[in-house]
C-alpha cells in the first residue's frame, strides 16, 4: 500500500537533523514504524518472532553488535531491549554525528536507564491520522495561515458530510483501518485496540497482573465523561458500582492507561482574569482518538442519529486530536478554559512565539452564536483586566475560532471565524 505522508515527517527530519537518536513514542497502531521505515536505512523489529529470540540475546549480551549497519537505523520497540538505550547514547557520543537512529515505542515503560539520554536521544509524540492525513479535510484553510495572514481569509467549503464526519470519527485515524476494504473491516481496527488495551497492553505495559474487566469498566467511564472537566471521585464512583476497588487502585490503571498513551487529558489554562479560586484547573477527559470511546460505549454510526449531545462530545474530543496534530509542527500547546460562571473556552492553542486562539467546537450551525459569544465574553474579560492590572497585562487572543461540521467557513463581523473541521489543516 502506497504511504501516505505524515504531519509528523517534517518533523522526524529536524530531530533527525538535530540529534544523535530520535524515539518515536504514541499509542499502538498509530503508524510509527511505518512513518519511521520512509526514514531509516536499516531496521530491527524485535517483534518479527522469526528472529526475536536471537536479537534479544545479542540485545542483552553485546547490544552495540545490533548498532551495525546503515544510518539512520531504526530500532522498533526497543523497551524489549532495554540495554539499548545506553549503547546507543554512548554511540552517539563516540561518532558526534547526527541522524543516527531512530528508536519507536508503543508505551513509556519504567525501563531503568543509567543516563537520560538528553541532548542525544530527542523524543517526538505520534498520534493516530488527522482528517486531513486520512484525506477527509480537504485542507483548504492552514491554521498556520489563520495565525499568519488572517486578514486575508475570504472564506472555505468542505466536502465532508455529517455522515462522513460520524463515519470517520467513529473509525478513528488509525492507519489500518485505510487499508481495509469495506466500512465495517474499517470500524473493527479501533474495536480491536480497545480490546487489546483492556486485555493485553494493560498488564505488558510493567509487567503487573491487572483485571480486564476493571480496565474496561475505567475505559467505559472515562468514554461517558470525555471532554467535560469530571473529577476522578466521579471516575471512582462510577467504577465502584460493579468493583470494590481502592483510589490507589484506580490510580495505578489510570496511570498505566496514560503510558500506552490511551488516555490523553487536557490540562486548564489559568490566567490571572479572575480570582484564581473562580478558575476550573481540573484536567478535561479525554483519549488519544475518538474512536477509542465509541468502541467502548460499544456504540456504531447510525446510534448518533438519535443522539446528537454524545455525538457532540466526540466531535470536541476528535476536532482536539487534530489540533495537536497540526499545531505539533510549530510547537502548539493545547488547552481548555472554564470558570464557576460559566464562561469557557474548549479550546486554547498557544504556539511557542505567544500567539494563542481561543477556540470553540460546535457541531452544528445553531450553536454558532452562543460559542462566538464565549470567547468575546473571554476577549472582553482580557481587556477588562489590562485596564486594571497596566503592569501585568495578559496578551489579548490573535484569533478566535470556532471549529465546526458545517459545510461552509467564513469570518463574522465579530471577528470571529468560522472553520469547518473538513477544512482544516496544519
Amino acid at each position: 500500500m502506497e504511504y501516505k505522508p505524515r504531519i509528523i515527517d517534517d518533523q522526524l527530519d529536524l530531530k533527525l537533523e538535530s540529534f544523535g537518536a530520535t524515539l518515536i513514542v504514541g499509542p499502538k497502531g498509530c503508524g510509527k514504524t511505518t512513518s519511521a521505515k520512509q526514514k531509516a536505512k536499516s531496521y530491527i523489529e524485535f517483534q518479527d518472532e522469526d528472529v526475536r529470540e536471537n536479537l534479544l540475546s545479542v540485545a542483552a549480551d553485546s547490544p552495540s553488535k545490533l548498532l551495525l549497519g546503515e544510518k539512520p537505523r531504526l530500532f522498533d520497540e526497543w523497551q524489549d531491549a532495554p540495554k539499548l538505550w545506553g549503547a546507543i547514547r554512548k554511540s552517539v557520543d563516540d561518532l558526534g554525528e547526527n541522524g543516527l537512529y531512530i528508536l519507536t515505542g508503543s508505551s513509556s515503560k519504567d525501563i531503568a536507564k543509567p543516563h537520560t539520554g538528553t541532548s542525544r536521544i530527542s523524543q517526538l509524540k505520534m498520534y493516530p491520522m488527522s482528517l486531513y492525513e486520512s484525506g477527509e479535510s480537504n485542507g483548504t484553510v492552514s491554521l498556520l495561515d489563520l495565525f499568519n495572514e488572517g486578514e486575508t481569509f475570504d472564506g472555505c467549503q468542505s466536502s465532508l458530510s455529517l455522515d462522513g464526519l460520524i463515519f470517520a470519527l467513529c473509525r478513528g485515524g488509525w492507519p489500518r483501518s485505510l487499508m481495509n476494504k469495506t466500512e465495517r473491516s474499517q470500524l473493527e481496527v479501533a474495536k480491536d485496540i480497545y480490546r487489546q488495551t483492556y486485555s493485553v497492553d494493560i498488564n505488558n505495559i510493567d509487567g503487573k497482573n491487572r483485571n480486564a474487566r476493571l480496565t474496561e469498566a475505567i475505559l467505559q467511564s472515562y468514554s461517558r465523561n470525555i471532554c467535560t472537566t469530571a473529577k476522578t471521585k466521579t471516575i471512582y464512583d462510577d467504577v465502584n458500582a460493579n468493583f470494590d476497588v481502592s483510589r490507589t487502585t484506580l490510580d495505578d490503571y489510570i496511570e498505566a492507561l496514560e503510558k500506552l498513551y490511551i488516555i490523553d487529558d487536557i490540562d486548564a489554562w489559568c490566567p490571572a482574569i479572575r480570582s484564581k479560586s473562580s478558575i476550573r484547573s481540573s484536567k478535561k477527559r479525554n483519549f488519544v482518538d475518538p474512536s477509542i470511546a465509541v468502541a467502548a460505549l460499544g456504540l456504531s454510526p447510525t446510534y448518533f442519529d438519535t443522539d446528537f449531545k454524545t455525538l457532540g462530545f466526540l466531535f470536541e474530543s476528535l476536532c482536539i486530536r487534530d489540533l495537536k496534530i497540526y499545531s505539533s509542527k510549530f510547537d502548539g500547546k493545547i488547552s481548555y478554559y472554564h470558570d464557576r460562571y460559566g464562561l469557557e473556552a474548549d479550546c486554547v492553542l498557544h504556539l511557542n512565539d505567544g500567539r494563542f486562539a481561543l477556540i470553540e467546537f460546535k457541531l452544528g450551525s445553531s450553536q454558532i452564536d452562543e460559542g462566538a459569544n464565549h470567547l468575546n465574553e473571554i476577549e472582553s474579560l482580557i481587556k477588562q483586566h489590562n485596564e486594571k492590572e497596566t503592569q501585568c497585562p495578559i496578551r489579548l487572543p490573535n484569533l478566535k475560532i470556532i471549529i465546526s461540521g458545517v459545510k461552509y467557513g467564513y469570518k463574522r463581523e465579530d471577528g470571529v471565524f468560522v472553520i469547518p473541521i473538513g477544512c482544516l489543516k496544519d
